[in-house]
């Protein structure tokens, strides 16, 4: 892929998380406030497997 083609398809996905962002800043925040809880989740499976793995 060339490097105008990914310096556009990144300015489009900026834009366009801006555009929810600023559109729908309830759904946003409850969207972000899921993904961040699913990485709490995973990042807690992966202790709790190397816990139990080593002790």
């Amino acid at each position: 892929m060339s490097s105008g083609v990914k310096k556009i398809l990144i300015v489009g996905v900026v834009a366009l998380v801006l555009f929810f962002l600023i559109t729908q800043p309830h759904q946003s925040a409850d969207f972000v406030h899921r993904v961040l809880g699913w990485l709490k989740d995973g990042a807690e499976a992966i202790v709790t497997f190397f816990r139990t793995l080593f002790s």
